[in-house]
């Protein structure tokens, strides 16, 4: 059974930074490119990064790019988002995700994924 277990997210002030974590069991994570999504209310699950299965590629989201990264820990089954720089319009309900093996859609698309974590809220307070 595949699990994804995002860390808590929280409240931050604008500018402030944040980590979140999402832990995988269940499968053999080192074969799975990893994605994170978030979701505000009223919107559309948005691509926010994507991590190869080694140390990279890494794939950003126009919104983020240059605020975020992404990264992995293949010994420990986890993926990374470090946040920097962070705004209200980062307020969101994060999800990672595990992008299907052999997967013809795009890695910026929802539809390449195929396991999903509970997703953990960040809130962003101006």
């Amino acid at each position: 059974q595949v699990q994804l277990v995002e860390s808590r997210g929280g409240l931050v002030q604008a500018g402030g930074s944040l980590r979140l974590s999402c832990a995988a069991s269940g499968l053999s994570f080192s074969s799975y490119t990893m994605g994170w999504f978030r979701q505000a209310p009223g919107k559309e699950r948005e691509f926010i990064a994507a991590i190869g299965t080694g140390v990279g590629p890494a794939y950003y989201g126009d919104s983020v790019k240059g605020r975020f990264t992404i990264s992995r820990d293949n010994t420990k089954s986890t993926v990374y988002l470090q946040m920097n720089s962070l705004n209200p319009e980062d307020t969101a309900v994060y999800y990672c995700a595990t992008r299907s093996i052999g997967s013809g859609s795009s890695v910026y698309t929802v539809m390449g994924y195929n396991y999903w974590g509970q997703g953990t809220q960040v809130t962003v307070s101006s």
